[in-house]
């Protein structure tokens, strides 16, 4: 599989053929989840600037809505923002968001960073999807620039064709 890199040049992160950096947040009921519990499950890591913001909205809702096709590729979702757990958890519950939704608030940003998605300037993680197999190799990265939404056809792409290269 190929990766999909649309960050600026300064963003460095893992890349595909790697292997995903562990980490352990809490999502937001409190909960501490850690990557690599997730071991023999694909996992679909979804960074997000802000919860409530419009475009941050519209992809996770897109993910809330077409959640079958993650589940059908045996694909767990965490999504992360710097946000607290509390805003995470008004932001899954006004949306009905039943995938985890993980605060990277302290220390600010740290996942980001190991990922190469965080942005200094503005405080906040970039829109960065880094798809990950059942061994925690990273298989699929793309990260777009402010203001730029993901295409969700290219998740279903990746997916399918990770899903096909398994025994």
């Amino acid at each position: 599989m190929t990766e999909v890199q649309q960050a600026p040049a300064a963003v460095q992160g893992p890349r595909t053929g790697e292997p995903a950096p562990d980490f352990e947040l809490l999502n937001q009921y409190g909960e501490p989840v850690r990557l690599s519990d997730y071991r023999g499950r694909n996992v679909v890591v979804v960074f997000f600037p802000f919860a409530f913001s419009g475009i941050c909205t519209g992809e996770l809702c897109e993910i809330r809505d077409n959640i079958a096709q993650f589940n059908g590729a045996d694909a767990t979702v965490l999504a992360i923002s710097v946000d607290s757990k509390f805003a995470q958890r008004a932001y899954a519950e006004h949306e009905g968001f039943e995938f985890d939704l993980l605060a990277d608030f302290w220390p600010h940003g740290a996942v980001a960073r190991d990922y190469g998605v965080f942005d200094e300037a503005s405080g906040m993680a970039l829109r960065g999807t880094f798809i990950i197999d059942a061994a925690g190799v990273i298989r699929y990265v793309v990260v777009n620039p402010r203001g730029q939404a993901r295409d969700f056809n290219e998740y279903r792409r990746a997916l399918s064709a990770m899903v096909e290269q398994q025994p």
